[in-house]
């Protein structure tokens, strides 16, 4: 079987995604997670935090939820469901963090759990970090040239 072959078996295969279902789930669970995290931060202002501690609250308590949510497989099978609408970005990368940390906890706490970790979400902290450093390299630099 050649490349050509091979791609029309995989194509009859795979069959056509319902890209509107998919959207429209997609939309409505990333905008519940938002809705969900304006109802904490009201709540928060309610209970006296100011707006900052507010927003830290809210992120801290999604981060946590996503983790929780995770290790009893609920994200999951959110996500099967809403596809990309789970990765709203706290969410996502909450998830993406507990995840292969649970895949290895059998590993240890350092080889497994600690190892996992960075499995997913260390090429996204290395280039946030590379990227805010060039960024501010560039911003102390034009700011000293002009």
């Amino acid at each position: 079987m050649n490349k050509a072959q091979y791609k029309a078996l995989a194509e009859r295969r795979a069959g056509r995604s319902p890209v509107l279902g998919n959207t429209v789930a997609a939309y409505l669970v990333g905008g519940s997670i938002c809705l969900f995290g304006e109802a904490l931060g009201n709540l928060y202002g309610i209970l006296g935090a100011g707006e900052e501690e507010g927003s830290l609250l809210v992120t801290v308590s999604l981060i946590l939820l996503s983790v929780v949510a995770t290790v009893f497989g609920v994200f999951d099978s959110i996500a099967r469901v809403a596809g990309a609408g789970t990765l709203v970005p706290v969410t996502g990368f909450a998830n993406a963090v507990a995840s292969p940390a649970l895949d290895l906890r059998a590993e240890g706490v350092v080889l497994g759990i600690g190892s996992g970790i960075f499995k997913v979400a260390g090429p996204v902290l290395l280039f946030a970090t590379l990227a805010g450093s060039l960024y501010g390299l560039g911003y102390y630099l034009f700011g000293v040239l002009l």
